[in-house]
C-alpha cells in the first residue's frame, strides 16, 4: 500500500503524473540499472576485456522484467547492500556468462548512470511540456494583447496594462526556461563508468574507452573525469527546475488572486460536475490554481536537499547520494504535475473582459493620476503638477468623489484643461504605453526560438 501522496490512488494525480511516476518507479529504477550492466558488458566485449560471446549472452538474457524483485529485496535486507542482490539475480539469469557481469565497475557507477537514464526520460518530458506551455502562453498573449486591465503594485491598483502583457511576461520567462533546459542538457546527462574511486584501475588501460563506449550505447555524455564525488550536475538540473517551478507557482498565485470574487477577472477551467465545497453548493473554487501554486514549496525544499548532496566525503560516501534518491524523483514528479496543470489552465482560462473594464473604472479615474500629472506637467512643470494632482487625488479618495470632478473644481487648474482633454487623459485605453507592442516583441522572440509551430 502506498504511503506517499505521490503514489496515492485517490489524490496522487494532484501531485504528479502517471507518466513521470513510472519513470521514477522501483521497477524502472531496476530496469535502468540492468540496462547499464548490459551496455557495460557489450562495450567490454567489443573492446576485448571480456569474451565477446559472454557479452552477447548477457545482452540476450539479462531481463529486468523476469527478475524476482521480492527475492532481491529480501536478500538486500540481509546483505545491507542496494545492488549486490541484483547482481546475484542477474548472474543467475546469465549462467556462466554471469561471471562477467559488473566487470571492473563499482556500485556507484551503475546507480549513478542508471539514475541519469531515468533523468534523461524525465528531462524529455519536462522539455516537451515546457514547450507546450510556451505555445499556450503565446496564444493567450496574442488573444489578449489589447485587452485592458488594471496593473497592480503592492496589491493595489497602479496603472492600466493589458492581460496579454501580463501573460507575455510569463511567456518571456518560459522562453528563458526552455533555453536553460537546452543549455544544460548534455552537461547534466552524463554517465559515470570508471571503477571504485574513478581511476579505472580494474579496467586496465582500456578503461576510458570502455566508459565512452558504454555511455555512447546508453545515449549519455562521457565525463572528462569521474564525478562520484562531484554532484553538481544534479544540483544544476534541480536549480533550473526550481526556476521553472517558481514561475509556475507565481502564475498560479496570480491567477488565484485575479479569480477572487471581488476581483473576478479570470476563472480557471470549469467542467460540469466540478464541486467547490461539500457544504456550500455555490462555490466554484480555484482548485487547479491552488494546486499549481502549492507545489512550488515542496519542489524548493527538495532542491535544497539536492544541494546538500554536494557535500561528499573523500572520494565517495553513501550519505550524499541517498539524498538524491529522495529528492530527484520528488522534484520531477511535482514539476510534471505543475506543468500539466498550467497547460490545462492557460488553454482553458476564462477571461472576464467586462469585469476588467469595470475594475479599471473602480476608483473613478484615480488610476490615471500619473497620466494627468505628466500632461499637466507640460503646461506648468512636472513637480508643480505632481503637488496639485496629489492634493486632488487625496481629496477624491477621501471624499469619495470622481477624480474628474475634483480636478475641474481646483482653482489652480481653472482654464488650464478642457473637458475634452480631461476625458482623454482619464480614459485607460489611452494610457497603455508600449504594452501591446511589447507583446509583439516577445511573440516574435518566441517564433524565432523555434519553440512555436510554424
Amino acid at each position: 500500500m502506498a504511503s506517499h501522496l505521490i503514489d496515492f490512488v485517490l489524490i496522487g494525480n494532484n501531485f504528479g503524473t502517471e507518466e513521470m511516476r513510472h519513470i521514477w518507479s522501483e521497477h524502472n529504477r531496476l530496469k535502468s540499472q540492468i540496462a547499464v550492466e548490459v551496455a557495460l558488458a557489450k562495450a567490454e566485449g567489443e573492446l576485448g576485456l571480456i569474451p565477446a560471446e559472454a557479452a552477447q549472452y548477457i545482452e540476450e538474457h539479462a531481463d529486468a522484467d523476469k527478475l524476482d524483485i521480492e527475492e532481491i529485496a529480501s536478500q538486500g535486507a540481509q546483505m545491507k547492500h542496494s545492488l549486490m542482490p541484483t547482481l546475484i539475480a542477474l548472474q543467475k539469469q546469465c549462467g556462466a556468462a554471469g561471471e562477467y557481469i559488473h566487470y571492473g565497475a563499482t556500485t556507484q557507477d551503475i546507480v549513478d548512470t542508471a539514475t541519469m537514464l531515468q533523468l534523461n526520460s524525465a528531462f524529455n518530458i519536462i522539455e516537451r511540456d515546457a514547450k507546450a506551455l510556451v505555445k499556450a502562453l503565446a496564444d493567450s498573449a496574442k488573444r489578449y494583447q489589447h485587452t485592458p486591465m488594471v496593473g497592480r503594485t503592492h496589491g493595489m491598483q497602479a496603472l492600466p496594462t493589458t492581460f496579454g502583457f501580463k501573460v507575455a511576461v510569463w511567456l518571456d520567462e518560459f522562453l528563458r526556461h526552455n533555453q536553460r533546459l537546452s543549455e544544460i542538457k548534455s552537461r547534466v546527462l552524463t554517465g559515470n563508468i570508471n571503477g571504485a574511486i574513478s581511476t579505472y584501475a580494474a579496467f586496465g588501460e582500456s578503461g576510458p574507452a570502455i566508459e565512452k563506449r558504454t555511455l555512447d550505447i546508453l545515449g549519455l555524455t562521457t565525463p572528462d573525469i569521474g564525478w562520484q564525488s562531484a554532484r553538481d550536475r544534479f544540483s544544476e538540473f534541480a536549480s533550473v527546475c526550481a526556476l521553472i517551478s517558481g514561475t509556475l507557482g507565481k502564475i498560479g498565485n496570480e491567477l488565484y488572486n485575479l479569480m477572487r470574487t471581488e476581483i473576478n477577472e479570470i476563472e480557471e477551467p470549469f467542467s460540469a460536475g466540478k464541486i467547490g465545497s461539500t457544504t456550500m453548493p455555490h462555490k466554484r473554487n480555484p482548485a487547479a490554481l491552488e494546486g499549481l501554486a502549492s507545489l512550488t514549496h515542496p519542489v524548493l525544499k527538495s532542491v535544497s536537499l539536492i544541494y546538500e548532496s554536494m557535500h561528499v566525503e573523500h572520494e565517495r560516501d553513501a550519505m550524499s547520494w541517498r539524498a538524491e534518491w529522495i529528492a530527484l524523483p520528488e522534484i520531477c514528479i511535482y514539476l510534471s504535475a505543475q506543468l500539466k496543470n498550467a497547460i490545462t489552465v492557460i488553454e482553458g482560462l476564462t477571461v472576464n473582459e467586462k469585469q476588467m473594464r469595470r475594475n479599471l473604472d473602480l476608483q473613478g479615474g484615480l488610476l490615471l493620476s500619473e497620466k494627468v500629472m505628466f500632461e499637466l506637467g507640460k503646461k506648468i512643470g512636472k513637480q508643480t503638477a505632481h503637488h496639485i494632482v496629489y492634493e486632488c487625488a487625496m481629496d477624491a479618495y477621501e471624499q469619495q468623489r470622481p477624480f474628474k470632478e475634483v480636478l475641474q473644481a481646483n482653482n489652480q487648474l481653472s482654464g488650464l484643461i478642457s473637458e475634452q482633454e480631461l476625458d482623454s487623459w482619464l480614459d485607460p485605453i489611452n494610457y497603455l504605453g508600449a504594452a501591446p507592442q511589447k507583446v509583439d516583441q516577445v511573440l516574435k522572440k518566441a517564433h524565432e526560438s523555434g519553440l512555436l509551430p510554424e
